[in-house]
This record gives structure tokens, C-alpha cells and sequence, in this order.
């Protein structure tokens, strides 16, 4: 039987699927996460069949209607070659719904170009009043994971202990004036920018800074200007160094029509062999071994590969696992590219966000379901 999977798609992505080649497999779906995940979203809840799927430790939650549980299923020997806190991170009420596939963090990365004698800032204070432009995603969930990252290291949260939204604060009114004043200083048109927009502006010289997961590393490298890039610790702020972070997964539905089909793919995906590629791009591959017998390339490579590390050991935030978290992330970033647009002031862009994340309860967490 021919499975059918649907797939996250992208430079930084698809070098992967080589793992697929003379697999009987079928791609219904290759796509940008959000496009990915709206279409996701449609087909099964129509019952389509889709045997293996894309997801991410963030999404997972709101799709559980739609997944098996895995903890049954994968064998412990599978399990056990991954990195715990990445398994942890795809549990969502105590289940593991999907098997992580990497482990994201951002890296800064500066043209020294552009930068000439200018020290690279190590704060968003610092960025905001230089006048260099940075590349950051101006749409989408890199928009709000930029947003939640500024009010974070601010002292700021999206979220109460109740879960309820708690958009409208001075740490998040900050975040939004300074998202809106450093997309000025840009390009115009970074509004319509999505992660690949910005890896691509940073590879070509539109952009003195960006931030990047590790999984762009290799095209950024042999990018046009990829000479002259070179990589920092991402931006801090009061709280210290805080980098939005998660979990690329490996998820069965539960319109999945051949099971053992589908978990021999899981597994082969999961394998030592699809790591190792995994990790040949950049990115931190969730397979221990693997992941540990990455070397550098070079002294620009390994300084990355230590900045990468440290990040994740000090500087990772995630969103509490919420059933209803793409709704509230697609309200955040669409009232946040009209701030950006200039359609909202940043206080009426909170106000439009708190209120239509509000309408999205009830937003059950793991502890209250």
C-alpha cells in the first residue's frame, strides 16, 4: 500500500527526504508549517487518510483529535537513542503524541560587511537604537515567536497561571513598538517575509543581521555573502538571553490506513542514518549519537555548533501546551503585520490581539485535561 504523508517543506527541510527515495510514498502535502498545518487541518478532519505527518511540539496539542498515541506503538530502543527533553517536549496531558525530528534555537548571524568596525548588539536595547537592519519573519509564527521572545526577556508573558491571554502589558507594548520600528529600518518588504524570506535576505546582503534556526546553516554558508557571515549568541534583554524554541516532529493520524506501514517510516525517519543528514545541514538533529558526532567544519562552524549548544542549555522558551494555540498565534501575528503595515498602533494592535485570543477559550493546558 502506497503511504501517504504530508511534509513540512522548505530549504531547511527538505534535504531530509531523501530518506524517502524508492520508498512507495506518496507527498499529499509539502508546504510551510502554518500551510502545512492548514491543510493538514482540512483534510483530516474530512477523514482524508494520511499515514505519516509534519508536525511540531507547539501544534501538536490542537491536533490530538486527529493523532494516535505513539507511547505503545514505537519501540523503547527508538525511543531511547532520543534526547529526553525533546521527547518531553512531545508529550502533551502525559502522551506522547509525536517523535521529535530536531531541536530548534536561533542563532544571530551578522554581515561583517555591513557591520564594518560596528560591534554586533547583544540586546534588543541595543539593536533597537543602532541603525543597522535585521531581518526577522514579518508574518506568520516567526512574527509572534519574535514578539514572545522580546516580551519575555522583558519580564513580560503571553499567558497567566489560569492560561488565560495576557496580551495587553508595558512588556509587550515594548516588543510590539520595537518590532515596528526595526521593520522600518528594513527592507518594505519584509511585512510579507516567512523564515525562508528572511535566511534568503540575510544570504544575500539586504540584511546586516538575522536570526536563523540551525537547520539554514549550510545555506546560509554557501549563500552570496555567506563569506562574511558569521555567528553570535542571540539577542538578551533584562532576563538574560531567550531563544522561542521547540520540536519539528514525526506524527501518525489516526485516519492512517496501513499502521505498520507508517510506523516502519516513523522509525526509518528516526533512524541513526536520517539524523546524520538531519544534522548535515545544521540542525540539531534529536538523535543523541548523531547529534554528538557532528564536527565542525571549521572555527566559524564550531563556534555556531557552541553558541547552538549553550542556547538550548540556558536560553530556550517554549508556549505552554495549548489545545487552541494556532488559533491565538494567528490572531497575535495578524494583528501584529498591521502594526507593522502601519494599519494599528502597537496599543491598539495588543488590544486587537488580546481580544481575539480571548475568544479562543477555553485553552486547556496538559494540567487540565
Amino acid at each position: 500500500m502506497t503511504l501517504r504523508v504530508a511534509l513540512v517543506g522548505g530549504p531547511m527541510y527538505d534535504g531530509l527526504y531523501r530518506m524517502l527515495d524508492g520508498l512507495d510514498v506518496e507527498v499529499v502535502v509539502q508546504a510551510d508549517h502554518p500551510t502545512l498545518n492548514r491543510a493538514v487541518a482540512e483534510r483530516l478532519a474530512r477523514g482524508e487518510r494520511i499515514d505519516v505527518l509534519s508536525t511540531h511540539s507547539k501544534y501538536a496539542p490542537s491536533q490530538t483529535r486527529w493523532l494516535r498515541p505513539l507511547d505503545d506503538l514505537l519501540a523503547p530502543s527508538l525511543l531511547g537513542a532520543l534526547a529526553p527533553a525533546a521527547i518531553e517536549r512531545c508529550r502533551f496531558a502525559a502522551t506522547l503524541w509525536s517523535v521529535p525530528r530536531n531541536i530548534d534555537v536561533r542563532v544571530l548571524w551578522a554581515n561583517r560587511r555591513l557591520l564594518g568596525t560596528r560591534a554586533v548588539p547583544d540586546t534588543w536595547a541595543a539593536l533597537r537604537t543602532s541603525d543597522l537592519p535585521f531581518g526577522f519573519p514579518g508574518r506568520e509564527s516567526g512574527l509572534f515567536g519574535t514578539f514572545f521572545e522580546i516580551v519575555t526577556v522583558h519580564g513580560g508573558r503571553l499567558f497567566d497561571d489560569a492560561l488565560r491571554p495576557t496580551l495587553v502589558s508595558a512588556p509587550a507594548l515594548h516588543a510590539v513598538e520595537t518590532l515596528v520600528v526595526l521593520a522600518r529600518r528594513a527592507t518594505a518588504d519584509l511585512p510579507s517575509w516567512h523564515y525562508d524570506q528572511v535566511d534568503a535576505a540575510l544570504g544575500s546582503g539586504r540584511v546586516a543581521l538575522a536570526a536563523a534556526w540551525p537547520g539554514a546553516t549550510r545555506s546560509l554558508r554557501a549563500a552570496a555573502v555567506g563569506a562574511d557571515l558569521e555567528p553570535h549568541p542571540y539577542l538578551s534583554g533584562p532576563l538574560g538571553l531567550r531563544s522561542y524554541a521547540g520540536c519539528h516532529a514525526w506524527a501518525i493520524p489516526t485516519t492512517c490506513g496501513d499502521l505498520d506501514g507508517a510506523l516502519r517510516l516513523v522509525e526509518r525517519l528516526c533512524s541513526a542514518e536520517a539524523n546524520a543528514l538531519e544534522a548535515a545541514s545544521g540542525a540539531v538533529c534529536a538523535h543523541v549519537a548523531a547529534f554528538a558526532a557532528v564536527r565542525p567544519a571549521d572555527e566559524i562552524d564550531a563556534r555556531r555548533l557552541a553558541i547552538t549548544r549553550d542556547t538550548i542549555a540556558a536560553g530556550m522558551i517554549t508556549y505552554p501546551p495549548l489545545v487552541r494555540f494556532p488559533a491565538v498565534e494567528d490572531a497575535g501575528w495578524s494583528a501584529l503585520h498591521r502594526a507593522l503595515r502601519g494599519e494599528l498602533d502597537p496599543a491598539s494592535a495588543l488590544d486587537h490581539m488580546q481580544a481575539a485570543a480571548s475568544a479562543t477559550r477555553p485553552l486547556p493546558s496538559a494540567a487540565s485535561t
